[in-house]
């Protein structure tokens, strides 16, 4: 018996000194010994929300191609001329599913007056086409499958609606919209 208590107590006298070693480590990692008062500029990730994309209001379309369901493409830039809305979106995306209903409602309203532009982030595909159809969604869609647009726009969360005048510049600029909200902004920014 006198063996196995040994045992034990050696054991736990081992398994002490190791947790005060590894807390200590731990303790030392979080912990700035550098003379740092703890204002020190750490890695951050902050989540991508619509504040994280770049202000694009006031400036004009880019010039980049996006695609057509062919797999043509088409300029961006060229879909400037009359008063546009553009919705960035993706089946992928929560907030976009919600919103395309909302976008075909205001598509039947206003699209004599304002073109409605779908660009999808995703690759061409008859799946994502059906997708917004069946969402009741008549107007143009476009993908941008190879991220130029978004690149360019500096998009980093969807969705992302581009409010574009009749000369190319972007007037406003938001995410998820309703069709009350995004009819108000029709009627203040192009009408």
């Amino acid at each position: 018996m006198k063996v196995r208590t040994r045992l034990l107590a050696g054991s736990l006298a081992v398994a002490a000194v190791l947790s005060l070693a590894i807390g200590w480590a731990i303790a030392r990692v979080g912990n700035d010994d550098d003379g740092d008062t703890g204002d020190s500029a750490r890695p951050t990730f902050d989540v991508p929300s619509i504040e994280t994309n770049a202000v694009v209001r006031g400036k004009p379309l880019p010039s980049v191609n996006v695609q057509l369901l062919d797999g043509s493409s088409i300029d961006v830039a060229s879909l400037a001329g009359q008063p546009l809305v553009i919705n960035v979106w993706g089946s992928t995306c929560g907030p976009c599913k919600q919103e395309l209903p909302d976008f075909a409602a205001a598509h039947l309203t206003y699209g004599d007056q304002v073109r409605f532009v779908g660009i999808d982030y995703l690759a061409p595909s008859a799946r994502e086409e059906a997708f917004a159809r069946d969402r009741g969604v008549q107007y143009e869609l476009l993908y941008d499958g190879n991220g130029e647009f978004i690149t360019a726009v500096g998009i980093a969360a969807f969705p992302v609606t581009l409010v574009v005048d009749a000369d190319g510049f972007v007037v406003r600029q938001t995410g998820q919209l309703d069709e009350a909200t995004l009819a108000q902004y029709i009627e203040s920014d192009l009408l």
